[in-house]
């Protein structure tokens, strides 16, 4: 068995079959997506390679997931706008983003559950007094954005080298004529996505 803290080991066989070295059993995509829901750490390998193919098998199990009737959560522009950033310049912004988005609603929802949990015994002027939880999920929803622009925004504030501009000459002017072509495109695009996000906020 491994112990508490220490992540199972999932095999995956030729067969297509899943072995949890920790309870010395065969487990499914479902049983997977138990231990995740129940906080359980777990990485699965290629029984035959030893490679960790933790991610491919995750993602399996969101495809399942989302096949199923009335499960579907991810929507269909977000999975649009996903797809574009793929082998975009911004790519290497977009994980670090959805990460911190998911962390940040995952410390909401805890905070519904303990507000939920405490309004029991509250009476109903006092249940009316506190604030809807859409409400607070879209005020979530705007501080993520926020912080993204503000992410865009420092990615694209500093000159390049770090080199200071002549006196008389604005700061501004000086970056904008150092940029080679690919960084003006780059920021183009950061403009066309801040567009976006402006919209949707």
């Amino acid at each position: 068995m491994a112990a508490k803290n220490e992540a199972v080991t999932i095999k995956k066989y030729a067969n297509r079959r899943l072995y949890n070295t920790g309870t010395s059993t065969y487990v499914t995509l479902e049983d997977l997506a138990e231990m995740v829901k129940k906080g359980e750490d777990f990485t699965v390998q290629d029984a035959k390679t030893g490679e960790d193919i933790t991610h491919p098998v995750l993602t399996q199990i969101i495809f399942e997931l989302e096949n199923k009737d009335g499960q579907n959560m991810l929507p269909i522009p977000f999975l649009r706008q996903l797809i574009a950033f793929y082998g975009d310049q911004m790519q290497m912004i977009v994980p670090s983003f959805l990460e911190q988005s998911m962390v940040a609603f995952a410390k909401e929802q805890e905070r519904f559950r303990e507000q939920m949990k405490g309004s029991f015994g509250k009476t109903p002027l006092d249940m009316l007094k506190m604030a809807p939880p859409m409400n607070a999920l879209e005020e979530q929803t705007r501080r993520n954005i926020e912080m993204f622009q503000n992410a865009m925004r420092m990615f694209t504030s500093f000159p390049q080298g770090g080199q200071q501009a002549p006196a008389g000459e604005p700061a501004k002017k000086q970056a904008e004529d150092e940029k080679p072509d690919g960084l003006k495109d780059l920021k183009e695009q950061i403009a066309a996505m801040q567009r976006k996000l402006d919209s949707l906020s």
